[in-house]
Parts: structure tokens; sequence; C-alpha cells
């Protein structure tokens, strides 16, 4: 019992407490940026995170190429190659009033004849992003935490919902010299796209270089399974974490933790990969968690899967993820 607690519920004693504020953002996840901040394990960050086009919470256009700006990276000490981080996710909240998102799903979502013709995937022209007229925006109330569709009005359904602020995008410093951008997922992380990866939750990634070179972005306000239009309601966020080290780890790729779950992560680049090969990899994933770090035999690991996991389709034509209920784990 004592093995299973400390693998499931990983234990955050704090350090000390940093209020960081970043002024560079990048696209890349890549040992070769210069660290905003050196962390110890156990230390509490306070941040912030712009939106998928660069805004910050004030409505200023923060960096100049939208795709995923990055706040970070944080040089963990102590981390080192082989390890893994521990990213525990204290707060994720609103921190402005609006929020975007796109107007129509995705062809990967779709059979393609399905939306030809039903509505022109255009709304109006500079309505939240200049140039761009396939955004609608959204009207963000972090007091009652609510998101609300500003425009256009359903006759049928009123577009409005309770807000589940999570972060597109946790990774660390990619193996090797690759530099991949803020836009796909990988073992390292990425632009997961995981609506678990919220308030409360703990992520696991593995460590490549000195340091693990921690960033996150990407902030939505609400994103409900796969990402089908291709974002989430679009927004900055107010984020506050700490990070543990766990030597000698072992990971291939990203775990999740919540208060109900472990979930292996099969993270693959989003619209370009088979769902199939993302649900092996999380499956395959899985297994070695369950025997490695719970003891369970192969076998058992293996009926448990089959009657107590439940798959998440994480990004469209991209990751897949599978959960166990910690519940199933203590039954003995």
């Amino acid at each position: 019992m004592k093995a299973l607690l400390l693998t499931a519920v990983p234990l955050f004693l704090l350090g000390e407490t940093h209020q960081v504020t970043p002024k560079t953002y990048y696209r890349t996840f890549s040992r070769a940026h210069p660290a905003l901040k050196n962390i110890a394990p156990g230390d509490v960050v306070h941040t912030t995170t712009v939106d998928s086009a660069g805004v910050d919470e004030k409505g200023v256009t923060r960096h100049p190429d939208p795709g995923n700006p990055l706040t970070g990276p944080f040089f963990v000490d102590g981390a080192a190659p082989g390890d893994a981080l521990l990213v525990k996710f204290r707060r994720i909240r609103l921190n402005r009033d609006w929020g975007y998102s796109g107007y129509r799903l995705l062809l990967s979502a779709l059979t393609p004849e399905s939306i030809e013709g039903l509505y022109p995937n255009t709304f109006k022209m500079d309505l939240v992003r200049k140039g761009f007229s396939h955004y609608v925006r959204w009207d963000l109330d972090g007091k009652r935490n609510i998101v609300r569709l500003s425009d256009p009005a359903s006759a049928r359904i009123k577009m409005e919902f309770p807000a589940k602020p999570m972060l597109g995008c946790v990774g660390v410093a990619a193996p090797g010299d690759f530099a991949p951008t803020s836009g796909p997922a990988g073992s390292y992380g990425g632009n997961l796209d995981y609506n678990e990866i919220a308030e409360g939750s703990t992520v696991l990634l593995p460590v490549y270089h000195p340091g693990g070179r921690l960033f996150i972005g990407d902030g939505h306000a609400l994103m409900g399974d796969g990402e089908p239009t291709g974002n989430g309601i679009e927004t900055s966020m107010d984020v506050e974490f700490s990070v543990e080290v766990r030597k000698n780890a072992g990971l291939t790729g990203p775990r999740v933790q919540t208060a109900e779950h472990i979930i292996s992560v099969g993270a693959q680049a989003e619209f370009a990969s088979a769902l199939d090969r993302g649900l092996q990899m999380a499956t395959t994933d899985m297994v070695k968690w369950l025997v490695s770090e719970y003891k369970l035999e192969p076998w058992a690991a293996h009926l448990l899967i089959a009657f107590q996991g439940r798959y998440d389709v994480v990004t469209v034509a991209g990751s897949m993820a599978l959960k166990i209920p910690l519940k199933a784990l203590a039954n003995k």
C-alpha cells in the first residue's frame, strides 16, 4: 500500500515562492533557449501565459508570431536525463474577460461530404484577430466560472457553459537537437491539448536535458474532447505550479495524474496522426506503468485495462489517452 500511495499521489514539499513575469516568449521546445527562471524541486511558481495568438491579459500582443507562444523555460535544479519532472498545477485561472475559438469543425473531424455546402467557415472579418474571419468571440466570467458565446446566437440553445480552464502546452526541451514548434505533441509533451491538464492535475514528463527546461502555454477556458475546431476557447491564464524530480524514472512519454485517475498519453502531432497508433502507445505505456510501479502481474494489468480502462480522444487525428481509476488500484 505504501508504494501505491507514493506512486498515485506525489508529495510536493513546498520551497521558495517565485513571482515570474515573462518578457520573452518562444515557439519551440528547444534546449537552446536561455532559462526564464531556475527553480528548485518544491518551489512554487506564479506566472502567466499569453493566448495562442500571443495576446496577454490586458489585450496587448506580446509575441509577433501566433501559434502558442510559450512561457519558459524553467530550469529545474537536479533534473538529469532519464529522470522525470512531476509538474503539479496548483492553480489555472482565467485572467481576462474574453476568448475566441473556431467557427466550424475541422475536416479531420468529419466526413468530407457532410460539410460541403452546409455553411461557410467565415463569420466576421477582424472580429477577434486582424485578417481572420473564421473566429468567434466568447465572453468569460471568472467570478461565475462561465463561458458565453458573444455572437452568433442560436435560436434553440443558450451557448453558455461552465468553464474548465486548462493548458494546451506543457512540455520539456525535446531530445537531442530537435526543436519542435509549439504546434505538435510528442514524447516530450508539447502541444498536448488534453483537457485533463487542469487545476489539480500533475503532468509527468521525461527529462532529456539537464534541468528539463519546462515550458507552458496555450490556455483554454474550455475545450471538449478532441479539440475538433482546432482550438479551445483561447485565452491568457494565471498559473501556479510546483515541480518535483523523480530520479531514473524511465518514462518514454507524458503521463497525467488527477484526483481520480492515472492516465497514459499516446502523444502525437495533432491533425496528422493515426488515432489507433496513439491508442497503442497509451495502452503500452499503461501496461508498463501498472507492472513497474504498481507491481501488477502483466496478465492482471491487461485485464484491469480491459475492464476498468477508459480512452479519451485527446486530439482529432492525433493523440489518445488511457485512464485507470485510482479506486480500482486500491481494490485489494
